[in-house]
């Protein structure tokens, strides 16, 4: 590929210490494109079936794609994918920051890592030239630790840097991948299977050398007028300001706000306040207290305009809480506040920052600690397990302290470290009933109770449940496509829907927006691009941007429908390799309780309605082309999609 691309993918093999090149043909980008569909690819060409997710012969990837480095809002992202020690299944997960960027004006497009090494390692990519290091000295280091060391090591402190912190290393299931200490490849444990492999961080740096672009001028006047519709945008300024923070009041006030382990959607106005989106702007960003948080509290990832980032300098109970780790977003407040129904900003705060130093998954990590709670409150373990804890709802400090035996796997705190579904396993007597997760991924803070859609998108969604897997219901309701027709009305219509449904609706119509927004955001981490600037209906930039974009870019010609065709074949193949490791539709079921009447507030009562759900997933079935028996892609479908090769693996 002449344009957007490097053309390149790094080769590691950790096991016999070899580092290779390989140059994919333009057919292979053409058809694969670049992040979690090339990563999936590699990881089907290179991974035998039935292989342990922690041993050496699983593949991790990192994958970038044609955009990636362009000098545009929202680009700067990769894509982590090996098989998962979560769902033992495929393992998908995105960050954004100015690793990406960098890793492109190094000179590849992607790394491919095989085998494990027997000491620790670091990889050290400069200017198209790459070496495996000693890492001796890093291992057992936070990730802050890790960046200071490195930048002083190679003399460089703009290098980027993705790793695994102590808990990678210790292999915490929900162990995330890092860069800048608080961009993270969560949800699937990608950092598990990182330091399962003794790889303890990545350093890369690119030389001057920057993205050779088909159209330079026809790209700055698709984004030109981005900039002014940053404040023009309700939805994304409030995201500038905010961060995802921002919608937590509005959740709560509709009852969809998960509570004491998602047993109720609300935890009162004035308590949701204390943890809100304003709350964090005006007393806990870096320069809040000099009025000046809209310039000092915000990051942002390589070129882009939208600085959702947030970022803390603050003190809770005598513990420094510091910038260098970033700020909690919604997911983060919510699992670490409502979840475990603590009201304690702090708290939280501290929580995102020993997640961010040790390197997991916020929205497992603070799940598992309310399922926890949740089996101290039932009697189901005892302060004799916890090693002295005593856990209850809304008490912070005794949070942290399990969070903190979680990440050293210390004592009772390795039984979580696994994860909420297998500690339910080992606790038993009822414990499995009060585990919120699918597939062994723990449920995001969105609630199927009040966004049916969702309840059919974490029952497929091939590695677990996720909330950014798919648009959610409210952007298709009437009344808004009727007030807002030039955004969400073009932009629905430009995914090929046109049938608005009430947002409690669980219809044919709400199947197929389900299915088709999830193709679109399947497209959206295929190009490796912000979901919140070019979001299917509601981000910055629309579909077709995002088309005219990598047109532009690329100099490959892309329309939506070709957008569209890509994320079907990437979640097909998602779907595919689960198939060949014997999961299928057995695995598509929900946790007990979305069944069950939710207590207090606004969605009092609300549960998912099963007869429903079940109607509405043998529709996904059929329109998604998979066998209603199976769950699994046909023969057909795969074809269709240019996979012939993959229903070959899965033998259908």
């Amino acid at each position: 590929m002449e344009y957007g691309y490097a053309g390149k993918i790094l080769r590691v093999d950790l096991t016999s210490g070899s580092l290779e090149v390989e140059k994919p043909s333009d057919d292979v980008y053409r058809t694969y494109m670049g992040g979690s569909a090339l990563g999936c690819y590699y990881l089907f060409k290179n991974t035998p079936a039935g292989i342990d997710p922690l041993g050496p012969e699983n593949t991790l990837s990192f994958m970038l794609s044609g955009i990636t480095g362009a000098p545009i809002s929202g680009q700067s992202r990769a894509t982590a994918v090996a098989k998962s020690p979560i769902t033992g299944g495929v393992g998908d997960s995105q960050a954004g920051g100015f690793w990406p960027a960098e890793l492109k004006f190094a000179g590849f497009d992607g790394i491919v890592i095989t085998g494990a090494s027997p000491t620790p390692v670091y990889l050290w990519i400069k200017e198209g030239e790459a070496e495996l290091r000693d890492a001796t000295h890093l291992w057992g280091r936070t990730t802050r630790a890790v960046d200071e060391a490195l930048a002083a090591e190679l003399g460089d402190s703009r290098i980027q840097i993705a790793q695994v912190g102590p808990a990678g290393e210790k292999l915490v299931r929900f162990a995330s991948i890092m860069n800048m200490a608080s961009r993270a490849h969560g949800r699937t444990g990608m950092g598990a299977v990182m330091g399962s492999k003794k790889l303890k961080a990545i350093a890369v740096r690119g030389g001057k050398k920057r993205l050779l672009m088909a159209d330079p001028d026809a790209l700055r006047t698709i984004m030109q007028p981005s900039r002014a519709l940053i404040r023009e945008d309700e939805d994304v300024w409030d995201l500038a300001k905010h961060g995802t923070l921002g919608i937590l009041e509005s959740q709560n006030a509709v009852g969809g706000l998960p509570t004491r382990n998602y047993s109720s959607g609300w935890m009162g106005y004035d308590r949701a306040a204390t943890i809100g989106g304003e709350a964090l702007f005006n007393d806990w960003l870096r320069g809040a207290a000099d009025g000046n948080q809209l310039k000092q509290g915000r990051e942002t990832c390589y070129s882009c305009a939208v600085r959702c980032k947030r970022v803390v300098e603050a003190e809770w109970e005598e513990r420094s809480i510091d910038p260098e780790s970033g700020g909690p977003e919604y997911e983060t407040v919510s699992t670490f506040g409502s979840y475990c129904d603590i009201a304690d900003m702090g708290a939280i705060a501290y929580a995102s920052q020993l997640c961010n130093e040790y390197g997991v998954d916020t929205i497992a990590a603070g799940a598992t600690m309310a399922f926890a709670i949740e089996c101290f409150e039932r009697g189901l373990i005892s302060s004799r397990d916890t090693g002295g804890i005593e856990l209850s709802w809304g008490d912070g400090k005794a949070m942290i302290a399990m969070l903190e035996k979680t990440l050293q796997r210390d004592g009772f705190g390795s039984v979580l470290a696994e994860g909420s579904a297998a500690a339910a396993a080992q606790i038993g007597n009822g414990a499995e009933d009060l585990v919120m997760a699918v597939k062994g991924s723990e449920l995001p803070a969105h609630m199927p109770q009040v966004k049916p859609s969702l309840s059919l998108i974490y029952a497929v969604n091939p590695f677990g449940a996720d909330h950014q897997s798919s648009e959610h219901d409210g952007s298709y309701r009437p009344k808004l496509i009727e007030a807002s027709p030039e955004k969400y009305g073009a932009r629905t219509a430009e995914l090929g829907l046109t049938n608005p449904q009430p947002g409690s609706a669980l219809n044919e119509a709400k199947v197929e927006w389900a299915l088709r927004t999830q193709y679109a955001y399947s497209a959206l981490d295929t190009a490796d691009v912000c979901q919140f600037v070019f979001g299917s209906v509601w981000g910055l930039l629309s579909m077709g941007n995002l088309a005219e974009v990598i047109t532009a870019v690329t100099g490959e010609e892309t329309s939506v429908d070709d957008l569209l065709r890509i994320g079907a074949r990437r979640l097909n193949m998602l779907r595919a390799f689960n198939a060949r490791e014997g999961i299928t539709r057995e695995r598509d079921t929900l946790p007990k309780r979305l069944f069950e009447p939710l207590q207090d507030g606004p969605s009092d009562g609300k549960a998912v309605d099963r007869d429903k759900w079940e109607v509405a997933l043998q529709t996904y079935y059929e329109m998604a082309g998979w066998d209603p028996e199976s769950g699994n892609p046909t023969r057909e479908t795969l074809e269709d999609l240019d996979l012939g090769w993959v229903a070959d693996e899965i033998g259908v």
